[in-house]
């Protein structure tokens, strides 16, 4: 008997602050529905200066820790394109806030939004090979633009943790996976900006011959016809991204195919915003944590990382799934976040970078788990509250 392989329990967490867009386009003097419609997003979480990647990771994980212990984590496996380090892997922050074990491996994925993907095909590797092991993937960002830019409209941030098993409780990843990779300049972040640089027209038409490119991939190497996906997560730049990823599918394979199976994927994001790694694991726990039974279903995942990498593959939702999903506590997180009106978000905009060189103490703002201390000596430092 073929043993399955997926994710076992997943879990979100984000920023304690939102910004309603309505206001945001009050400010810019732009109509709302061009955020509400064009973009097909309503908020946007914004971090405290307490805040980061790191806590949010930790935050996402710990309610898996809680539920299943931690004694057979064998690897953490961070995705992010937001990292505090260009050696030490945000992982090992993590590890240590959260308590694993020593005989853990840690490691950082990097490329641009695809990491999470990367990392979660690694981890399906590593559980192969080591029967009764666990990896924690955990893929964490915050989308951060130039204020008064195109695309400051798309900014956010999420976490989402996974724990990766044998005999998965909610999905089991399917065989098959269709890749498509270019050298392309859609979108990058040099190491001496604190802001992503972005070809918004360029970005987009990637964004689509990956789809249609990792698609082809994936029907050569053993994938089903679209006809038996039954409700489709694509990675979510902004929401709108996901219709239009399924309509180009469609047009590429000749296929009608009902909009109504995006449609439950972009609840969440259309909350939080963009979240980069996190961003189409949200849309899987938006899915899962959907009113219908979706027991014995396919759902296609499409995964993309700007400059640029695409990625295709299907999971089946698992039999007594329900049980295991976390929708109660992922709305609740939503609706705890404080809204802040616009002065409060560009302040804290402006202060969100936090230069090695000076000594800073960051007071406690939040009422997450864990929290940023600030950096003595070059290093950071985090706590468990």
């Amino acid at each position: 008997m073929s043993v399955a392989y997926g994710i076992h329990d997943l879990s979100v967490a984000t920023g304690s602050r939102v910004l309603a867009l309505d206001l945001l386009a009050e400010y810019s003097g732009i109509d709302p529905d061009k955020f509400r419609l064009g973009l097909g997003q309503e908020r946007l979480s914004v971090l405290a200066p307490d805040e980061d990647i790191v806590t949010m990771a930790a935050a996402a994980a710990l309610p898996i820790i809680e539920r299943h212990g931690s004694d057979d984590i064998r690897a953490v496996l961070f995705a992010t394109e937001s990292g505090i380090d260009q050696s030490k892997s945000a992982a090992v922050f993590v590890h240590e806030l959260l308590g694993l074990p020593r005989t853990c491996r840690v490691v950082e994925f990097k490329q641009a939004c695809y990491g999470g993907t990367a990392a979660l095909q690694a981890a399906l590797g590593m559980v192969a090979r080591e029967p009764g092991s666990r990896v924690l993937v955990i893929a964490s960002d915050v989308a951060r633009y130039a204020l008064d830019s195109a695309a400051e409209a798309t900014q956010g941030a999420a976490a989402v943790a996974l724990l990766v098993s044998a005999d998965p409780a909610l999905v089991a990843v399917e065989p098959a996976a269709g890749v498509w990779t270019a050298d392309i300049d859609d979108f990058w972040r040099p190491n001496d900006s604190d802001t992503a640089l972005v070809d918004g027209r360029l970005s987009v038409d990637t964004y689509l011959a990956a789809v249609v490119g990792s698609w082809d991939d994936y029907r050569a190497r053993g994938g089903v016809d679209v006809a038996d996906i039954d409700l489709f997560c694509h990675h979510q730049p902004y929401t709108r991204m996901a219709h239009k990823a399924l309509r180009a599918l469609a047009a590429h394979t000749g296929t009608e195919i009902d909009e109504a199976r995006v449609a439950p994927s972009t609840v969440y994001n259309r909350q939080i915003g963009n979240s980069y790694t996190a961003s189409l694991f949200l849309s899987l726990a938006a899915v899962l944590d959907g009113d219908d039974d979706l027991t014995g279903r396919r759902v296609g995942l499409y995964s993309y990382g700007s400059g640029a990498t695409g990625e295709f593959l299907a999971v089946s939702v698992q039999p007594g799934y329900r049980a295991h999903t976390r929708a109660a506590a992922t709305l609740a997180a939503l609706a705890a976040r404080t809204p802040i009106d616009i002065a409060t978000y560009r302040s804290l905009h402006a202060g969100a970078t936090h230069r090695s060189a000076v000594d800073t103490e960051i007071a406690p703002a939040s009422d997450g788990p864990f929290r940023f201390r600030g950096i003595t000596g070059r290093a950071r430092h985090y706590e468990r509250v």
